[in-house]
């Protein structure tokens, strides 16, 4: 099932990276469904799935449902620094 194939690939970005909606897709096999994929982000409240890791192919952030895009920022950036603290 798509959904799930998505979920599996946004749980397994690792901390500090993203990837973006269309990227998710391609690697889900449905190249086309980058919409889908945000529509499954909006849905998930599973902790264990990191969808502020999936981010516009632009770069831009967009919504997040765990405190909309300022959140999702301020965890990419924790992230990110993190990774070069080493912690």
């Amino acid at each position: 099932m798509f959904k799930d194939r998505v979920l599996r690939i946004v749980a397994s970005i690792p901390s500090g990276k993203t990837l973006s909606y269309k990227e998710v897709a391609e690697a889900a096999g449905s190249p086309g469904a980058a919409r889908a994929v945000g529509n499954i982000m909006k849905g998930n409240y599973n902790p264990a799935i990191p969808c502020h890791r999936v981010i516009r192919s632009d770069g831009k952030l967009c919504g997040y449902n765990r405190g909309g895009t300022e959140a999702k920022r301020a965890l990419l950036e924790k992230e990110k620094l993190s990774q070069i603290v080493g912690k």
